[in-house]
């Protein structure tokens, strides 16, 4: 599996010979600043909420690559109303088999709107299988007991957590989440990005360090195999 990280919550995750890109945020992200928009090839497009540091440039992007674009149904209408038609709509407790692997739609415990304030439905994580790896993408979420049975369904080698707290859960409760979904490997996100949700790197991946497991903090622009 190879990343690039764009920063806040949006990865590119290269896997099976397909490109699958989360949460696009990049335009409006200071931190970003030095990511070419344009030079972003995806052949999927997920979307966990409908929050704007999630979707800034979902249509833009959409648009660029003609991937497809999967969230929950009323971001997918939200979607075509914008004029992209490439779309597949899910929901929480479904999954669909791909040209890469499955997804799988769980729950997160967040809220979700649209740019236009429009309802964006329920937010929701990803699980991930492929014939080479399976990964977890918990998007913005509380620490909730919905991922002990995560760790219980399948063994998910990666779990991607938010770990900037104020918004989401910090870094204390992704520890827990780690151990409810039974994963040692973390890749932060959802952190440093404004002032709200700065943290200390360093303390933060002694704590994982602490609970045997391993935080990966990639930084913006970087590109990773693991």
């Amino acid at each position: 599996m190879i990343l690039t990280y764009y920063g806040h919550s949006c990865f590119l995750v290269e896997i099976g010979g397909k490109r699958i890109l989360f949460d696009p945020f990049i335009r409006p992200n200071p931190l970003a600043a030095s990511v070419d928009l344009k030079s972003i090839k995806a052949d999927y497009i997920l979307v966990t909420h409908g929050h704007l540091d999630h979707t800034a440039d979902l249509i833009e992007l959409a648009n660029q690559t003609n991937a497809v674009v999967i969230s929950n149904f009323e971001i997918i209408e939200w979607v075509k109303k914008q004029g992209i038609t490439n779309t597949h709509a899910m929901n929480i407790g479904g999954h669909w088999i791909f040209d890469f692997g499955k997804i799988k739609c769980v729950n997160a415990v967040h809220s979700s709107s649209l740019p236009d304030g429009t309802y964006g439905g329920n937010p929701m994580g990803f699980l991930i299988e492929t014939d080479q790896i399976n990964f977890y993408y918990a998007g913005d979420t509380a620490l909730h007991l919905d991922m002990k049975l995560i760790g219980d369904f399948k063994k998910m080698h990666y779990a991607f957590l938010p770990i900037g707290n104020n918004y989401t859960m910090g870094i204390d409760n992704a520890v827990i989440a780690s151990d409810f979904v039974k994963c040692d490997k973390i890749i932060g996100m959802h952190y440093d990005t404004v002032d709200e949700i700065k943290i200390d790197s360093k303390e933060a991946k002694q704590k994982f360090e602490h609970h045997g497991k391993e935080l990966f903090l990639l930084s913006v622009g970087e590109t990773r195999e693991i």
